[in-house]
């Protein structure tokens, strides 16, 4: 999953190439002499840095001479350069099956070699015959040793046999140029990546996916003015999609080299873009960013001082005014005195995924996730194991909604260029927790007009704020939910009546999300709403703990409307006797309004009435109209 990026460093990751070995140690007396004019013309080559041309004379040196152990350990060298990691070891190994004691420096690179196809037991073998070599240097024991940990930790994922299996996106997204960075809607209908045109200049480009056909639709340019002439890159876009952030170099009125800026969609395409300012932006290197799946966290890596390591993992919080807090670092259980880059928060929130060289690997950069622990703190960082880490720079995943599908780029297959968009299926322990969404608008129900409104996730078991966002001008919101929870679901505007919704995903099974269009009514005169989070166990009328979340909304709501009465109702089905039904409604109903008096709202305001199974709102003969009739619904009776 090699990144290469630009020197604009967008991404962090600096370009370094390998220093050719050249091998000069044959005896010209006994190499035939084209093979030997076929050797000189391929160091020739590698001085012009042409390996096409090198790689041409030195095949045809070997074919020449079978034997010319130079040749062939140059072939391996070249090879393990170029990352063609089959080819290397066959070269050393012809080396070594010729005269095993040519070069015992050669261990190492056939040990990398054997690494880099996912034989770590065999790199092991090697490297520790090369650290066993008389008179090594300090700085080659060092290497040596540093990389006899990478293998020892490729060997022991490579034993736990964690399936991987990616697939290209096709050339709807992949050219010969390289993609990579891929983000996704929480829908998965929307992609945005960066393509290096023509390795010269970073643009984003955008598809969408065709649900009829299975496959994307062909990846237009984002076009200005998010593209412009300089490089942008390392783009996330939100999880309703209208908001793009990303890092831009080299721009006017900037803070640093690259600085953090988003554009957001409009009716009439991508606004400029807008710079985050100072308390985001220094004139250090600030890039990589990443939105939290409610877009009130910032996510994003910066080499500003003060921190761990060569570049560490910041997060910004969105405070109420709509500016961005100082950056808070996020601490020794993600950071540590190497790099850290790509960050991507999952739409779990829980879940965070991040590039390190700090933390032991496999290789040059290896990808990690660490969870949310309940205090806010993260938790120690997991490797993600071979193969999808390997002994080379393995630089970003994005993980969709549903948990198991993960996006790469990754130059290691025979794709369509140089770096190419794959997805694979993310093996089960390093999945986050699958997330389904509610998504809709918020309008006034008797105008139609939209509403910018306040929308809370609540988690009823421990009666904790999970999420709470506004819909846009609008009116349009998104929200996530991972499953496993039951959620209260509340949305409130001033001068209307709050709206509440329940949605129990404890054993939810299928990727379903929700599209739920909410009519807010205006507070007047005999307006009601059902309190849809309010429970009872069955036959009785003792409010169960769940119930705490709509009830405090119901008490806020009137204090914050102290003029209005209302009526508190109680509704059952038909099951049983219609006297016990009226008496149960009557006490759940007497339940909810004693629960509002003890918690400051005055009696004189509140009735209680029970109707039992009358006014039913559905029928009573399915289990679904039996739910709905079973109800608690208040009506304002004084404004």
């Amino acid at each position: 999953m090699t990144i290469y990026l630009k020197p604009c460093m967008l991404s962090g990751l600096l370009l370094c190439c390998l220093h050719l070995q050249v091998f000069a140690q044959y005896n010209p007396q006994k190499i035939n002499k084209k093979a030997r004019a076929y050797y000189l013309n391929a160091q020739s080559a590698l001085d012009m840095q042409n390996f096409i041309q090198a790689v041409g004379y030195l095949k045809l040196a070997v074919k020449e001479d079978s034997n010319f152990l130079d040749a062939w350990a140059q072939l391996g060298s070249i090879a393990l350069q170029q990352k063609q990691y089959e080819e290397a070891a066959g070269d050393f190994r012809q080396v070594m099956r010729i005269d095993s004691l040519y070069d015992p420096r050669l261990y190492f690179s056939y040990a990398k070699s054997l690494a880099g196809l996912g034989n770590f037991a065999e790199a092991i073998t090697y490297i520790h015959r090369y650290l066993q070599i008389p008179n090594l240097g300090s700085g080659e024991t060092e290497s040596g040793n540093r990389w006899l940990q990478h293998f020892e930790i490729g060997l022991q994922t490579e034993l736990q046999h964690h399936p991987f299996d990616p697939h290209n996106l096709g050339d709807s997204i992949n050219t010969p140029d390289p993609e990579y960075f891929p983000s996704l809607t929480v829908d998965g209908r929307i992609l945005v990546f960066t393509r290096n045109v023509h390795n010269q200049n970073e643009d984003f480009y955008i598809s969408t996916w065709d649900a009829a056909d299975s496959q994307w639709h062909k990846a237009v340019n984002l076009g200005p003015p998010v593209n412009t002439p300089e490089n942008e890159g390392t783009a996330h876009i939100s999880q309703d999609g209208r908001i793009l952030i990303y890092a831009a170099c080299n721009q006017p009125g900037g803070f640093g080299s690259c600085d953090i800026v988003y554009s957001v969609k409009t009716a009439h395409g991508w606004s400029d873009p807008i710079n985050l300012g100072p308390n985001v932006n220094s004139r250090f290197w600030d890039s990589q960013p990443c939105l939290s799946p409610d877009n009130h966290d910032l996510y994003f890596v910066s080499n500003r001082p003060g921190g761990y390591g060569g570049s560490d993992i910041y997060v910004c919080h969105l405070q109420p005014d709509g500016t961005w807090s100082k950056p808070e670092n996020l601490g020794p259980n993600i950071n540590t005195p190497g790099d850290e880059t790509s960050p991507f928060i999952h739409a779990d929130n829980q879940t965070l995924y991040f590039a390190s060289n700090g933390w032991p690997g496999i290789g040059d950069m290896d990808l990690f996730y660490s969870r949310r622990q309940p205090d806010g703190s993260w938790s120690k960082p997991v490797n993600l194991g071979y193969p999808i880490n390997t002994i080379d720079h393995d630089g970003t995943l994005f993980v969709a909604a549903d948990g198991k599908t993960a996006y790469f780029a990754s130059d290691r297959f025979n794709g369509f260029g140089q770096l190419d968009i794959y997805s694979f299926i993310l093996y089960p322990e390093a999945r986050p927790i699958q997330t389904l969404y509610v998504k809709g608008e918020v309008y006034d129900s008797l105008t139609h007009q939209p509403l910018s409104a306040f929308i809370d996730l609540i988690d009823v078991a421990t009666d904790s704020l999970i999420t709470r966002i506004r819909s846009d001008i609008n009116g349009h919101y998104l929200v996530t939910l991972p499953v496993g929870k039951i959620y209260a679901f509340h949305v409130s505007h001033p001068g209307y009546l709050f709206y509440s919704d329940q949605f129990s995903l404890v054993n939810q099974q299928a990727y379903r999300p929700y599209e739920i269009n909410i009519p807010l009514q205006p507070i007047q005169l005999h307006a009601r709403m059902v309190l849809k989070n309010i429970f009872f166990d069955f036959n009785k009328y003792d409010l169960k703990p769940e119930s705490k979340p709509e009830l405090d909304k119901l008490v806020q709501f009137l204090k914050d409307n102290p003029t209005l009465h209302i009526a508190i109702k109680g509704y059952t089905d038909s099951v049983g006797s219609a006297s016990f039904n009226l008496t149960l409604s009557q006490h759940r109903a007497e339940a909810v309004m004693q629960y509002l008096i003890a918690h400051g709202i005055q009696a004189n305001r509140l009735k209680a009435v029970g109707y039992g199974e009358a006014q039913p709102v559905a029928s009573n003969e399915t289990e679904e109209g039996r739910a709905l009739n079973r109800r608690v619904e208040f009506e304002v009776t004084e404004k």
